[in-house]
């Protein structure tokens, strides 16, 4: 049953609701890949180290490896060798001698720690240091960063260019991954046309589609795109149900709005139960969300700006808890101060489109990128961050400070 709200609820409490919904629904079904395709992929498993890291004592400069007994004010040690980083010193070492080393090669047995070359005086006959060492300094020691054993990273982490290198030092060649999140997604409206599509009056591209798409792949889903579909009951009908079967979430562009005469609703009641909301927000007010059969629902706005901030701030989190990502945080948000006049009616949290940076005296600021109409996709393109305006606040003068979120790398491109 479908169920409109005439309240308006926050942001807060829609995410809190969608969230508290939801389990992951990938977990259960993974598959192992090569390190060189995991990235952007969900850990499926704790992975732990096969090996120690460094897996064996080493220097941590260039200097002379030592035994500290050896070491008398103003002793002449000869040299009895050197080691080198892929060519460990093999020989005997004397004692009362030292031996030449460089980074990162094992540190030979007996060795207490390692003089930096800059203490080193060295001549013909041998080497004199101007320091005393303590013990084991400039000597990393067999498993000082990674114990073999250990976890290095959890389930359920998004495998990135952090990540991935660190496994690739570990030896580990292969992962274990949830698999990618079918995401099914069209367009409604007779009014939309294909994008490079010659345009008839009143006819407009679908760019939402596309936009939804972008961020789509970017989170790593496995995309099903159902195309534009018509405002016509039995096409809208069996897309709808053709997504119920192939995905875990369908994402819709228009057709939300509570009292439009369209027949999204009227599928959505059929088919799943789904609650239409108003949302505290601007822009973005209209949104749905709930369960078809099998698949999760959201729908957008049509609204170009609106449809792509209710999908940052609502849908990239689901999909996120859906895919069965653990390490998913809100992005933070920080204080500036607007170098411009902001305008704003009190009644909705407003997104608006700013960009930020650090002043020549350190302090954040932040302006605007001009129109921030629900139909000004181009505010985007210069914008760093949202300019995040409290519910109950009015306009806003230059020089006042504000509170922004900058764009997380879904859109940072």
């Amino acid at each position: 049953m479908v169920t409109p709200s005439s309240s308006l609820l926050t942001l807060e409490q829609a995410l809190a609701t969608m969230l508290d919904a939801v389990a992951p629904v990938t977990v259960a079904d993974t598959e192992n890949v090569p390190l060189t395709e995991a990235c952007g992929r969900i850990s499926a498993e704790s992975i732990v180290s096969p090996v120690n890291v460094p897996p064996f004592d080493n220097a941590a400069m260039d200097g002379y490896a030592v035994r500290l007994a050896d070491l008398t004010p103003g002793a002449l040690l000869p040299v009895a060798g050197r080691a080198l980083a892929g060519v460990p010193f093999t020989g005997q070492w004397p004692a009362g001698s030292a031996l030449r080393i460089m980074t990162g090669a094992p540190t030979p047995a007996g060795a207490e720690a390692v003089i930096m070359q800059e203490y080193a005086q060295v001549d013909e006959q041998g080497v004199r240091f101007s320091v005393a060492p303590a013990a084991g300094e400039h000597i990393r020691r067999v498993g000082d960063d990674i114990r073999q054993g250990d976890e290095v990273l959890p389930a359920g982490r998004l495998l990135q260019v952090a990540e991935l290198p660190l496994l690739a030092s570990l030896g580990i060649a292969s992962v274990r991954v949830c698999r990618r999140l079918r995401v099914a997604l069209f367009s409604t409206g007779d009014e939309l046309r294909p994008i490079g599509a010659p345009l008839a009056a009143g006819e407009i591209h679908d760019t939402n589609r596309f936009a939804i798409r972008l961020m789509l792949t970017q989170l790593g889903c496995e995309v099903i795109d159902l195309g534009i579909i018509a405002d016509d009951a039995a096409a809208l009908r069996e897309a709808f149900r053709q997504a119920d079967s192939r995905a875990d979430l369908l994402i819709t562009s228009g057709g939300v709005s509570v009292g439009e005469a369209d027949y999204t609703k009227t599928m959505l009641e059929e088919l799943g139960q789904i609650h239409f909301w108003k949302l505290a927000m601007k822009p973005g007010k209209p949104f749905a969300f709930g369960r078809l059969g099998q698949a999760w629902f959201c729908g957008l706005p049509g609204n170009p700006v609106s449809a792509a901030i209710t999908f940052y701030q609502l849908v990239q989190p689901l999909i996120a808890r859906l895919g069965g990502r653990r390490d998913w945080r809100t992005p933070p948000r920080l204080r500036a101060r607007a170098l411009t006049p902001l305008g704003k009616t009190p009644g909705r949290l407003d997104f608006q489109r700013g960009r930020y940076r650090l002043d020549d005296a350190g302090e954040l600021t932040v302006e605007t990128t001009g129109p921030q109409g629900s139909h000004v996709f181009s505010s985007f393109a210069c914008a760093n961050c949202f300019i995040v305006l409290e519910q109950a606040r009015g306009d806003v003068a230059a020089g006042e400070w504000v509170t922004i979120e900058p764009f997380n790398a879904l859109l940072q491109g």
